[in-house]
């Protein structure tokens, strides 16, 4: 999407236990539906809206492993993408354009009882700014220019909120909206963390992410969060290598002419990424950008490297494998389900050359089977082939009547 005309963020509840999509719909529909609705008539657009989910499964664990914690995660994060986009296509919101709503999730490390464990220190470290799971003080001390600040109508939603206020220590513009039916079993998470879990640091994931979707964010959010923080003592710098189709790969694709270059490609799911895992201040002049263009396979890359020892790698890929098969120090794989043999093979080829296998996280391919009457438009949102057809269509020369 182009830069934002305004921003928002939306502070939702903690979710509903035990947890299913019936009772994240029950506890979030409503005010999704009221915000989306409302920024979605906003004379200022498009609207980037940042929603910060509660995780009490996350809550004290944000160095730790982050297998044990994947399918909590992931369920959540799907679930909630799925409501926006079913809310999005029956109210016809759009949310896959340039002009329209950017809903993006941000996963915060937040306790079922509310009460914070102790007050946090009055410098964040670098590394409690690497999302996309922070703590709420990270949230709260961002310095991002929110110009509304939506909570919900509820118990838990207005101690989240106080919280919030508390941490910020600046004066906030707040509306709250009405909430759903929460039943939120207050009992501290289980704290433990299953024994011998691998500490990824060098994670990859490959796509074309032509037309950012609601899919590719999730994909992105997720592959975001395998990656573990570095302790302080580490030297090695973590990473994030996500390959990206190249253009000539391309040109059979349906409706090639809507297709985006690879730059263009690169440069929005960059926007997206960055704006999920970094919490700092978006002027750093720390943040570093370099572009190679060597030869040979996956010579052409931009690197971004963040001051918390974290370095983004976008490379162009001209075959399924891409850096998974020429960087032996990755050891996760985060891919799609409708993908999956896609890691089989990946792993195979590992295999033949003596490295060790990829741990593989699958993300959700979203439906909206539970709902009625909503699938074909559903999935548009969720097809860069549905997109460019969409765009094509636009431009057709109307016929005479």
């Amino acid at each position: 999407m182009a830069s934002p005309s305004k921003r928002a963020l939306l502070l939702l509840p903690p979710a509903h236990t035990p947890l299913s999509y019936a009772s994240l719909k029950a506890a979030y529909h409503a005010p999704l539906f009221t915000v989306l609705k409302e920024l979605s008539r906003s004379a200022s657009r498009p609207v980037l809206l940042d929603i910060a989910l509660p995780v009490a499964e996350l809550y004290g664990k944000l160095d730790a492993p982050r297998g044990p914690l994947y399918a909590i995660t992931q369920q959540l994060v799907a679930d909630l993408y799925k409501l926006i986009c079913i809310i999005a296509t029956k109210e016809a919101i759009d949310t896959e354009d340039a002009q329209g709503v950017d809903a993006r999730v941000v996963l915060v490390a937040y306790p079922r009882n509310g009460r914070l464990d102790a007050a946090p220190a009055e410098s964040t470290p670098e590394q409690e700014l690497q999302g996309p799971a922070i703590d709420l003080h990270t949230l709260a001390r961002t310095h991002r220019p929110w110009d509304a600040i939506y909570s919900v109508e509820s118990e838990q939603g207005e101690r989240f909120l106080q919280t919030f206020l508390s941490l910020s220590g600046t004066a906030r513009n707040v509306s709250r909206v009405r909430g759903g039916i929460v039943n939120v079993d207050t009992r501290a998470a289980e704290s433990t963390v299953a024994g011998g879990a691998a500490h990824h640091l060098s994670v990859a994931v490959g796509g074309t992410f032509d037309h950012l979707h609601t899919g590719h964010k999730l994909l992105l959010t997720m592959f975001a969060f395998v990656l573990g923080r570095r302790l302080p003592s580490e030297q090695t710098p973590s990473t994030l290598t996500v390959g990206i189709t190249g253009d000539a790969l391309l040109k059979n694709k349906k409706y090639a002419d809507h297709l985006e270059s690879w730059k263009q490609r690169q440069e929005s799911t960059h926007e997206f990424l960055s704006s999920i895992i970094y919490f700092g201040r978006h002027d750093d002049a720390r943040v570093q950008v370099q572009e190679f263009n060597n030869p040979g396979p996956n010579g052409h890359a931009i690197h971004v490297s963040y001051p918390f020892g974290l370095t983004i790698k976008y490379v162009e890929i001209w075959d399924p494998f891409g850096p998974t098969i020429t960087d032996k120090d990755i050891t996760a794989l985060a891919l799609s389900l409708e993908t999956r043999g896609g890691g089989a093979a990946v792993n195979e080829k590992r295999k033949e050359q003596g490295w060790g296998p990829l741990e593989v996280f699958e993300v959700d391919v979203l439906d909206a089977s539970e709902e009625n009457n909503v699938d074909d438009t559903f999935q548009s949102k969720l097809s860069s082939t549905e997109i460019r057809k969409k765009r094509s269509e636009r431009l057709k020369p109307r016929a005479k009547a």
